[in-house]
């Protein structure tokens, strides 16, 4: 198995038991992989594993939300081709956001920076977005920053309440939530 498919099967995991959840026999199940093969390709173990996965989303993220949203159009036709990207990519709200899984227990102090990093390049992005539209930098930031937690917020909910309605709400509207 290539090291991206085994990537990719991580990520699942994760997403699916988060990272204390993530045990190495699940890992292993899911990967088809031993434990000796786990650590060939990841030597410092589980924690390589998910931070190799959140690199991977980082690089998912810049080429498939940042570049876009920083590309050229109408600020208003890149925030909905963002909500686009993202109902792909949380699969229409019925995936987990890997970000929320890494930010508590024993995982939050192992990836902080890199969550950080992370979520700070997309609200960083938005931001620029509605400062061209004509918001106060600010009122962009603040905007951005609402907009980001009612995404993630409505992943939660629609988790919760096992139905995706919530999110297609915050998807749909996305627009009014950055005050365009």
């Amino acid at each position: 198995m290539s090291k991206d498919a085994v990537i990719a099967k991580l990520s699942d995991v994760f997403r699916h038991h988060g990272y204390e959840g993530a045990s190495l026999s699940k890992i292993s199940e899911a990967t088809g992989l031993g434990r000796a093969s786990l650590y060939h390709y990841f030597p410092k173990g589980k924690e390589e594993m998910a931070a190799t996965v959140l690199d991977r989303l980082y690089a998912n993220l810049e080429a498939n939300l940042l570049t876009p949203l920083q590309g050229k159009g109408k600020p208003l036709d890149r925030i909905r081709a963002m909500g686009k990207t993202l109902d792909l990519f949380y699969n229409n709200g019925r995936s987990s956001c890997f970000l929320e899984l890494l930010s508590f227990g024993e995982a939050q102090p192992l990836f902080q920076p890199a969550l950080q990093q992370t979520l700070s390049a997309w609200i960083d992005a938005l931001a620029e977005v509605l400062v061209e539209a004509g918001q106060d930098a600010k009122v962009a930031r603040c905007n951005a920053e609402d907009a980001i937690g009612q995404i993630e917020g409505a992943l939660i909910v629609s988790r919760c309440l096992g139905n995706n309605e919530a999110f297609k709400r915050a998807i749909a509207n996305l627009p009014k939530i950055l005050g365009l």
